[in-house]
């Protein structure tokens, strides 16, 4: 176990009134040594703790006098102090055995550690929870979690997982959702595998044996040019057409049955097959909003405004690993380098997005143009081709440098170029490259609507302007 170093140090803490200072390591708080930030918050919420702390070759107690309840005022370098509990499974579909190598050694961890899915939201397939783990879930509270469900057919899951315990480890689910923690499940549908007729046999089970589920996601499996599993494979407009009958049937099954929907597809889904997204009221608030579930309506009302649609936006794939727990512990992410402070309202400007993003924000940008409510300068989408992970991977939070820079590179020097902080974890892209490096200077924006709007507001050129010219900017690179 290591001991939490101290990262920040908030002025006029009570951290900071104590003499607590940033490099400081925390040894244990009221004598006890906290496995977890989750422990650590509990231990510091209490009146006047006393700290026992090395500093450097020093070892040293600090007493911070605070009320009960009272934040600390110190940020710690990690989720985890004891070891992140690793995942056993070997699932053909999993993103991590598709990275290349040479990449940053954290990206390759498998974690199924069930308070990194309270902290983050990360997906957790049980098979390693234990009792000591529910007790501790149960007593302290934590809510929510987020397990992987798959297939509720012991045998399907166990060989979907490769994992022998698969086939049992949903009693946990059972047990959680008896005592009354939240849980959102999770469906990796993988063609040929388990969709179809297996993915009506799990949202049938799980309506029957786990209709406590808070809501449960259907997901495309990710592919990218590395993987080298041979049943795996993209779907094809029509399967993907197929999943989107399939859970809009189980949604009016489970309001029948239970008063709301239960289950949603993921955005991808309806991109694939060609399809209108749903309202946004189909979506209940965007519970799984982060795991790609209902983005784009979320982005859409935040960008007309909707402030609490622009609530709850998360980082991107891999940021628990090293943005943790400063921009991840259930905290607005914090603004990555490079952000913007004050936009400029002359300078033609480009929003740099996934090719999936593309797509979700060409009719947004185009309704605004078509209102002819703003002037300025010109905007344009400038979409980058995911060449680094290549296969089905068009997600914007799994750009890398690389192509951002090879992107930006054949674009005119002095415009604007509005770079999701989605794709960034402390300011560096998955490949290590940092925004500092790119050709173009970028601002960082958060990735949600209302953000953009705040990033663009004066911008958009309507005088002359067609909505077709967003559509257009499709094409280019």
């Amino acid at each position: 176990m290591s001991a939490p170093r101290v990262v920040s140090v908030a002025a006029a803490s009570p951290a900071e009134r104590a003499g607590l200072v940033v490099g400081d390591e925390l040894v244990a708080v009221d004598g006890r040594v906290p496995r977890d930030v989750i422990e650590y918050r509990v231990l510091v919420d209490e009146a006047d703790p006393e700290l026992s702390v090395r500093r450097g070759h020093e070892e040293l107690t600090v007493v911070v006098a605070k009320e009960a309840g009272e934040a600390l005022g110190a940020e710690v370098s990690s989720a985890l102090f004891d070891r992140v509990r690793t995942c056993d499974n070997h699932c053909a579909f999993c993103f991590i055995y598709q990275l290349p190598k040479g990449m940053r050694r954290s990206l390759y961890l498998k974690d199924d550690d069930y308070r990194l899915s309270f902290l983050y939201g990360n997906f957790t397939t049980l098979t390693r929870f234990t009792e000591l783990d529910l007790e501790r879930v149960v007593s302290e509270g934590l809510s929510p979690l987020f397990v992987s469900i798959h297939s509720t057919d012991p045998g399907l899951r166990a060989q979907m997982l490769r994992n022998e315990r698969g086939a049992t480890s949903l009693r946990w689910l059972r047990a959680l959702l008896d005592a009354g923690i939240e849980v959102h499940g999770q469906i990796v549908v993988c063609p040929g595998v388990n969709d179809g007729e297996a993915l009506e046999a799990t949202l049938a089970g799980i309506l029957d044996e786990y209709p406590g589920l808070a809501t449960v996601a259907c997901v495309p499996l990710g592919l990218s040019r590395f993987s080298t599993e041979e049943t795996m494979r993209p779907h094809t407009r029509e399967e993907a057409a197929a999943v989107i009958d399939l859970v809009e049937q189980w949604q009016e099954l489970a309001v029948q049955w239970l008063g709301r929907r239960l289950v949603y597809a993921a955005d991808e889904y309806y991109l694939m097959a060609g399809r209108p997204f749903p309202p946004a009221s189909a979506y209940d608030g965007f519970p799984q909003h982060e795991n790609g579930i209902g983005m784009a309506r979320a982005f859409e009302a935040a960008y007309g405004g909707d402030e609490e649609a622009a609530q709850g936006v998360r980082p991107g794939f891999f940021a628990w690993v090293d943005g943790a727990p400063a921009s991840g512990y259930r905290a607005v992410r914090a603004a990555e380098d490079g952000a913007s402070t004050a936009p400029d309202t002359k300078t033609p400007v480009a929003i740099v997005t996934g090719e999936y993003g593309a797509l979700v924000l060409a009719p947004v940008l185009a309704a605004m143009l078509a209102q002819g409510t703003h002037s300025g300068a010109p905007v344009r989408l400038l979409p980058v081709h995911n060449d680094f992970f290549g296969g089905t991977t068009a997600v914007t939070g799994l750009l890398t440098g690389t192509d951002v820079a090879a992107a930006l590179e054949a674009e005119p020097d002095g415009h604007r170029y509005l770079l999701p902080d989605v794709c960034l974890s402390e300011g560096r892209f998955l490949d290590g490259m940092s925004v500092t490096e790119l050709p173009r200077p970028v601002e960082v924006v958060a990735s949600d609507g209302l953000s953009l709007r705040r990033a663009l507001h004066g911008t958009l050129r309507s005088a002359g302007a067609k909505p077709e010219a967003v559509a257009v900017s499709l094409g280019s690179r």
